[in-house]
């Protein structure tokens, strides 16, 4: 008996310092933000997506199940601009986290570290459609944006985490590298494209930094108003704008309706490029094979 304690003495002893080793709980509220932390953070960090490449990331249930990974989190990753409004303060309130408020150490901004296209210049309203006053939201479209998220991502790790700093800046700085390498080769591919090869409609205003990573046009979107689904009054016009630009592609992400751009399409012989709407982080993919995956739809389709 005695050998038994002394044993489990020297286990408790033995097991003390892992408590200092314990991984940093990383939560991103989109899938993609959760694939480049967890390639910035690789074994030191346990990372959780709240919301999925299936879901529309403007409309994502606040269930209280997504609170739980929120309560224990070191560090919180958000897209910013606006985009998680509608359901992440809900969130924030229930988790009671102090550690990953807004204005916290553990609270990341990602559009703070990109550059912000869509701006508006003149006062906006609710009358104009879902606009976002600091500019559009959707830039891990382009993975040069990724590649600056990942630096800032680095940096807030090393800040948190100190005993595995040096890593999380490595990891950093070698994915922003791929990152920009990749985005630079897939521009290049699209580049040979014919101009005309290059225009394409968009179902929602959410592909401005997908069109200027690849040097594409966007003439027009389905939506006849950002989050405003089309009337046939727009969708005339949009055929009448499709056929003057020789475009027959309309891109759209899985979740929203199909009807319409399949009506559209139809009639000008073309087709609908449907992309995830995010990494499929749960199932393993990278951000990167994410990227990879649309550029090839996209190419595909227009081609």
């Amino acid at each position: 008996m005695k050998r038994f304690i002394q044993g489990v003495a020297l286990a408790l002893l033995v097991a003390t310092p892992a408590t200092a080793q314990a991984k940093l709980d990383v939560v991103a509220t989109l899938p993609d933000l959760a694939a480049i932390a967890k390639a910035v953070g690789g074994d030191d960090v346990r990372v959780t997506a709240l919301a999925a490449p299936s879901e529309d990331p403007h409309f994502v249930d606040a269930r209280p199940s997504l609170m739980l990974p929120l309560s224990r989190a070191d560090l919180l990753v958000v897209d910013g601009l606006g985009l998680e409004i509608g359901w992440l303060p809900t969130l924030l309130v229930g988790a009671r986290n102090k550690k990953i408020q807004v204005g916290a150490a553990g609270y990341l901004d990602a559009s703070s570290s990109v550059r912000k296209l869509e701006v508006p210049t003149t006062k906006i309203d609710r009358s104009m459609g879902d606009l976002h006053p600091g500019g559009n939201p959707h830039f891990t479209y382009d993975p040069r944006a990724g590649a600056a998220i990942a630096k800032a991502i680095g940096a807030r790790m090393a800040q948190l985490d100190p005993d595995h700093a040096d890593a999380y800046v490595k990891r950093a700085g070698a994915y922003a590298a791929t990152l920009e390498a990749f985005a630079a080769s897939e521009r290049a591919r699209f580049d040979k494209l014919p101009a005309a090869k290059r225009n394409f409609v968009a179902y929602h205003e959410s592909l401005n930094y997908l069109a200027d990573w690849l040097g594409l046009t966007q003439i027009g979107t389905v939506e006849s108003k950002p989050g405003v689904s089309p009337d046939p009054a727009h969708a005339a016009e949009i055929l009448r704008t499709m056929k003057a630009k020789g475009a027959k592609v309309i891109i759209q992400e899985e979740f929203y309706p199909r009807h319409m751009s399949q009506t559209l399409t139809k009639m000008l012989d073309g087709k609908v490029a449907v992309i995830h709407g995010g990494t499929r982080f749960d199932d393993g993919q990278s951000y990167l094979e994410h990227l990879k995956n649309v550029a090839d739809t996209v190419y595909d389709a227009l081609e």
